[in-house]
């Protein structure tokens, strides 16, 4: 039998390492940004910028089959290797799939983006494929609960960028340059993923339900759930560019790069819950821990930025965005409802529920129809941080309803 306190503590451990790995990830990618941003030069700097961007919109491809590959391993344990072997085949497919449409759009993306070469639209568009193809890897890890190899791919995704990326960049400092380090770090993950999962288990039966267009169709409900997401977290700086005058809405952005800390801080509670969000005897307990563990978190990070602004002050962009100060707190809190919601986003994949993204469109149209009203960065953070609160606590009690619902269901099923 399990000592219940040894599982808490190498599952605390386990957690732990996850944080740490992802972190470190973060830490990296961003310290990329900033040594690029220094070294390439802002014309540079602004086609990198975009590039990245892309492969931002890009990735929902990615982290839908991820979700689907955890989801399914998760609920089906019985069936593993079969759901292992059919998700790595998807995975590879859909990969080369998406790599080739973006090296066919390459000459549309130039021009979309304004980009001075070709070649970097080729960089990017090769780029999507081992961008997608760790997306399927890690959802097998997460799914398995692998938490040590996870975190190994968390940290092979963060550190080789940043010493590639730099070392490319000291020796052709150029958007295509730093774009070719982005590209050529996104390998390395897909080299540990495959080192990890290269001992396939064969499967012991057939399982239509996991069949390949099964699972193509569940990636895509995925990734247009995370579109939204992704809509409704980017679309106030569009709007900031609309109703704030140029000065206004550069503080607008600047307040925002403490909102984005505060979103990714606690990713690694969303990827070491969601595959018991998708256990039914387990979703309950999984998110509303989850979701007290983020809003602590969150609430000390807000009190902070309220006392310490001054020490705030120097992570988004120091002196020259002194007006933002004040306001630091509530950026704060808007990253804190924004990882809360994310973590709901994740809620609604791992039940694979399909009325509940209506609300995050929803909430975009609300967002977009009050944001343009507004005159001011005070008024514009407040609107977004009113409505994303909402949407929020309508999907939180939607979710810890049906999850409450779910666990009887499966404790007798099981029983």
């Amino acid at each position: 039998m399990t000592d219940p306190i040894s599982a808490r503590s190498s599952r605390a451990i386990d957690g732990s390492v996850v944080a740490v790995a992802t972190s470190i990830m973060n830490v990296a990618t961003y310290g990329f940004t900033l040594v690029a941003a220094r070294i390439i030069g802002p014309s540079e700097y602004g086609a990198l910028a975009a590039c990245l961007g892309l492969l931002i919109v890009v990735q929902v491809g990615a982290l839908g089959l991820q979700a689907t590959a955890a989801r399914r391993i998760a609920v089906d344990r019985a069936n593993v290797a079969t759901i292992e072997r059919a998700i790595l085949a998807l995975t590879a497919q859909v990969s080369l799939g998406a790599g080739l449409l973006m090296l066919v759009l390459s000459p549309a993306i130039k021009v979309l983006l304004n980009l001075d070469s070709l070649v970097t639209a080729v960089v990017v568009a090769l780029a999507v494929v081992p961008l997608t193809w760790a997306g399927g890897q890690a959802g097998i890890l997460q799914g398995e609960r692998r938490w040590r190899p996870l975190a190994l791919f968390y940290l092979a995704g963060g550190i080789p960028r940043l010493a590639v990326g730099t070392s490319i960049i000291l020796w052709q400092p150029s958007a295509t340059g730093a774009i070719l380090g982005v590209a050529i770090g996104f390998c390395f993950p897909v080299l540990v993923g495959w080192w990890v999962l290269r001992h396939r288990r064969t499967p012991q039966a057939v399982a239509p339900e996991h069949s390949k267009r099964a699972m193509l169709v569940e990636s895509a409900h995925n990734a247009q759930v995370l579109v939204a997401y992704f809509a409704l977290t980017s679309v106030d700086i569009i709007i900031a560019r609309q109703v704030l005058s140029g000065h206004d809405a550069g503080l607008y952005a600047a307040g925002l790069i403490m909102a984005k800390v505060m979103l990714f801080l606690p990713q690694f509670v969303v990827v070491i819950a969601f595959p018991d969000m998708a256990t039914p005897e387990r979703r309950h307990r999984a998110l509303v821990r989850s979701l007290l563990a983020v809003g602590v978190l969150g609430l000390f990070v807000a009190v902070a930025a309220k006392v310490l602004s001054p020490v705030a002050m120097f992570f988004v962009g120091g002196a020259d965005f002194g007006e933002v100060e004040d306001l630091l707190w509530v950026f704060a809190a808007l990253g804190t409802v924004l990882a809360m919601l994310q973590l709901q986003v994740y809620a609604v994949l791992a039940r694979q529920a399909r009325r509940s993204v209506l609300l995050v469109w929803a909430a975009l149209v609300v967002l977009v129809v009050l944001g343009l009203r507004v005159e001011s960065v005070a008024g514009l953070v407040t609107v977004v941080v009113a409505v994303d609160a909402v949407l929020l606590t309508v999907l939180t009690l939607a979710s810890l309803r049906l999850a409450s619902r779910a666990a009887p269901a499966a404790t007798r099923a099981a029983g």
